[in-house]
C-alpha cells in the first residue's frame, strides 16, 4: 500500500474515535461537534488524497505512453536508416532491378502501416504500431482488408480494441522465447455486411498451450468478439463481432 492509500486508510479508521466518544459522553455537547468536525476533515482529506492519487496514475500513464512513443519512433528511425543504407548499396552497384523491388516492398509496408493508422481507435493504433518495440520473439503482421475504420462501424469499438490488445498480449507472453527464429503472428481484420471479422494466425512454439488457450477463452467471455467455431485453435483463431442494427 502506497503512502496515499495508507493515509486514506488511517483517516477512515480515525473516524471511529469521535463516534466512540458519542457513546461514552452521551450527555455532553462537545462529542457531537467533534464528530461533525472530524467527519468534515476526513472527507476533505479523502477527496484530496483521491485526486492526488488520480493525478499520479495519469502521470504514470502519460509517461508510459511517452516512453512507448519514443521507442516506436526510434524503431522506425532505425528501419529508415537501414532502408537508406540498402538503397545506397544498390545504387552504388547499379542494380536497378533490385532498387525497384526494394522500393516496391517498402511501398507495400508503408501502405500496410497507413491502413493501421486508419483503424480509428487510438489505443489499438498505438499498440499495433509499437508492437515491434515490445518483443523480438514474435513478428506481427497486420492484414487489413481495405480502409477499415472501426469508428464508422456500429459496434463496441473500445471493447473490440481492448479485446484485440489483450489477445495479442496473451499470444506475445504465451509464445516460447529465445528459440531461434521469431514466431510469426498475423492478425487479419475485415468486415462484411453483418460482422467485423478478426482472425489470428500463429506459427510458433508455446510455453503451455493448454494454459494459453484457457486464458484466451476466459478473455473472450462477454467480449464483443466471439469465436466463429466451437473448435478453437491457437494456430488459427477466427473471431467476429456482430454489427448492430
Amino acid at each position: 500500500m502506497n503512502r496515499i492509500g495508507s493515509a486514506k486508510y488511517i483517516v477512515s479508521i480515525s473516524l471511529l474515535l469521535p463516534f466512540i466518544s458519542l457513546f461514552v459522553w452521551r450527555n455532553a455537547w462537545w462529542p457531537i461537534v467533534t464528530a461533525a468536525l472530524w467527519t468534515f476533515i476526513t472527507i476533505v482529506v479523502w477527496v484530496y488524497s483521491e485526486r492526488k492519487e488520480q493525478r499520479i496514475r495519469l502521470q504514470r500513464v502519460e509517461r508510459a505512453l511517452q516512453i512507448a512513443s519514443i521507442r516506436t519512433i526510434n524503431h522506425h528511425r532505425h528501419d529508415w536508416m537501414n532502408d537508406l543504407q540498402v538503397l545506397y548499396g544498390y545504387i552504388r552497384m547499379n542494380k536497378q532491378e533490385r532498387i525497384v523491388q526494394y522500393i516496391e516492398g517498402n511501398r507495400e509496408r508503408m501502405a500496410a502501416e497507413s491502413r493501421i493508422a486508419k483503424l480509428g481507435v487510438p489505443s489499438l493504433v498505438t499498440y499495433l504500431q509499437s508492437f515491434r518495440t515490445m518483443t523480438h520473439s514474435v513478428q506481427l503482421s497486420v492484414d487489413i482488408d481495405g480502409d477499415l475504420d472501426l469508428e464508422e462501424l456500429p459496434i463496441d469499438r473500445e471493447g473490440v480494441a481492448l479485446t484485440l490488445i489483450d489477445l495479442l498480449n496473451m499470444y506475445r507472453s504465451g509464445i516460447k522465447q529465445g528459440t531461434g527464429e521469431p514466431a510469426k503472428l498475423t492478425l487479419r481484420l475485415y468486415r462484411d455486411d453483418k460482422s467485423l471479422h478478426a482472425v489470428f494466425f500463429c506459427d510458433g512454439e508455446w510455453n503451455d498451450i493448454g494454459d494459453s488457450m484457457h486464458k484466451i477463452k476466459q478473455r473472450l467471455r462477454n467480449s464483443p468478439l466471439q469465436p466463429i467455431s466451437s473448435e478453437q485453435s491457437l494456430a488459427e483463431l477466427p473471431l467476429k463481432a456482430e454489427l448492430r442494427g
